[in-house]
C-alpha cells in the first residue's frame, strides 16, 4: 500500500450516448425497455408532451426525462401504481417527448397535484430537477412551494390543458437557460 493520496476521479459530463438502452425507442439490446413512457393506474388518463430547449432556445433531441408522481388519489404508495416513467427527446421528428400516465391527485394538506420530473442531458454533471403544476388547477396559489415562488417565475412550472378528440393532453416545455429558464430545484425541494 502507498503512502499516496488517493485522487478523485475528475467529473465528466454526460456524453450523447447515454440515452441508448434507457429510453423506450433507444433500445439497442432486443429485449426492450424497463421503463417505458406510461404509468397507468387509478385516476384521470392525460398525456404530457412538450420540448426541452438548450440555452440558445434549440429544441434537444437528445434528453432523457424521468418522472416520479403520485396516482390519482395522491397516493405515493399504492400498490399497484409504480409511479414512474421515462422518456427521451429526439424519438419524435420534432424532437419532443411524450409521457402517457394519470393526473396525480393532491398529497394532502394545502398541495396541488403536481409531478416531479428529472432531466438528464449531455452537457450536464448533474440532473436537473423541477416540477410540473397544472395549469387548471385552483389549489396552485396555496401550494406551499409553488406560493413561494416569484410570480413572475412560476408559469415556468404549469403544464397548459390542450383538448383533444381522444385525450386531455397537457404542454409542458424545459427551457434550461435564458430568459423563460424553467425553475429548477434540489432534490430535497422537488420530491
Amino acid at each position: 500500500m502507498s503512502n499516496e493520496p488517493c485522487l478523485l476521479t475528475p467529473s465528466q459530463t454526460v456524453g450523447p450516448y447515454f440515452t441508448l438502452g434507457l429510453t423506450p425507442t433507444r433500445d439497442e439490446t432486443g429485449f426492450g425497455p424497463l421503463i417505458t413512457n406510461e404509468i397507468r393506474g387509478d385516476g384521470e388518463p392525460i398525456t404530457i408532451r412538450g420540448k426541452v430547449f438548450d440555452g440558445a432556445g434549440v429544441p434537444v433531441n437528445d434528453a432523457m426525462l424521468e418522472i416520479v408522481q403520485a396516482d390519482g388519489n395522491g397516493r405515493l404508495d399504492a400498490p399497484e401504481f409504480p409511479g414512474f416513467a421515462r422518456a427521451g427527446t429526439g424519438e419524435a421528428a420534432d424532437n419532443s417527448y411524450t409521457f402517457k400516465t394519470v393526473k396525480p391527485g393532491p398529497l394532502g394538506g394545502d398541495q396541488a397535484p403536481y409531478i416531479c420530473m428529472i432531466v438528464f442531458m449531455r452537457g450536464m454533471l448533474l440532473h436537473a430537477c423541477t416540477r410540473i403544476y397544472f395549469a387548471d388547477e385552483s389549489a396552485n396559489p396555496n401550494d406551499p412551494v409553488f406560493s413561494r415562488l416569484p410570480a413572475d417565475r412560476r408559469e415556468t412550472l404549469l403544464a397548459r390543458r390542450v383538448e383533444t378528440a381522444d385525450a386531455v393532453s397537457y404542454e409542458f416545455d424545459i427551457h434550461m437557460q435564458g430568459e423563460r429558464e424553467t425553475v429548477f430545484f434540489s432534490l430535497a425541494d422537488a420530491i
